[in-house]
This record gives C-alpha cells, structure tokens and sequence, in this order.
C-alpha cells in the first residue's frame, strides 16, 4: 500500500532537509510546494501570491503518484485544517496509508537564525523574514500526526523516527 507523509511546520523548521533526506532514503516521490509555487509565480500567468494554487496542484500530484502505488513525501507548510484535508483526501480516495507530520523547533531563539540566515535554493523564491513567520496563521492540529522537534532532534534523527513510524503501521 502506498504511503502519503505529509509534512507540515512553519519554515525554517526543518522540513524540507528532512524530507528530502527521507525521499533519498525510501525512494519515494517528492513534492515541494515552494517549487511549485516558484514556478506558478514564474509562469507567463504570473500567480503570486498562489493562494491555493500551489496547495491543489501538490494534492493532484501526490493523488496521481499514489494511484500509481508510488510512496510521496508532500513538504509543505499546510498551515490550516483545509489544506491538510486535502492532502488526506488524496490518500483516501487513492487507498493509501497517510502519515501526518509536523515538524517544531521548541527553541525559539534557533528558529529565528535559522530564518535569518537561510538563503534560497530556488531561482526568484523570496524567504519569508522572522516576522512574516511570526505573523503567519498556522491553525492547531486536531488530528494525530507525528510530531518532530529539531530543536531536539538532527535531520538524520526525523528520518529514523519517521522510518519508525512507517514500519509501526502508523
């Protein structure tokens, strides 16, 4: 059965180096919704903000990979409860297993150098700065979901706990 992990978290948390590491380790298909949103922004259409955009495009493709029975890792930062449902929504109506992750970092003094210090990999993406994170909704979780700190934990140390989880069933 084909597996969803869908990662969430505010930037500069560590998604997208986790998620990237774990692609590399499962094989699996990997989608970045600041690469598809880079690309909508760079298109003749000129989408920016995409608003949903980026999100729907991300769900569309993960439900046609996982229709393939191919595993996908989503790195997003699924902010609120209605892109979160469609992620999940993909997996059910393609019967594949859904792994939920968030990822933290508790230390709030790392997160902001982080954020400050980054620099883009993607060719016209611009970064958020500490106070557009800060300002930034993101709606409390409800449902379960596998929750990594990397204030606590290395990127190696996520992938083994996800690894983890996915043997578990869960």
């Amino acid at each position: 059965m084909p597996t969803l992990i869908s990662f969430s978290g505010l930037p500069g948390v560590g998604k997208t180096t986790i998620a990237r590491a774990l692609a590399a380790e499962i094989d699996a298909f990997y989608l970045r919704i600041d690469s598809i949103e880079n690309a909508l922004k760079n298109s003749t259409l000129a989408i920016h903000p995409a608003a949903d955009a980026g999100y729907r495009a991300v769900a569309a493709i993960a439900k046609d990979n996982l229709a393939l029975r191919k595993d996908v890792i989503a790195d997003t930062v699924n902010p609120i409860a209605i892109t979160r449902q469609w992620l999940a929504e993909a997996a059910t109506s393609t019967g594949a297993r859904l792994l939920d992750i968030e990822v933290i970092c508790s230390d709030t003094a790392e997160h902001r150098r982080r954020i400050e210090t980054r620099r883009s990999d993607l060719d016209g993406h611009t970064l958020h700065d500490w106070q557009r994170v800060q300002e930034r909704q993101y709606d409390a979780w409800t449902t379960p979901r596998l929750t990594l700190d990397t204030a606590k934990l290395s990127a190696t140390d996520c992938v083994k706990n996800i690894i983890a989880a996915l043997n578990s069933g869960a």
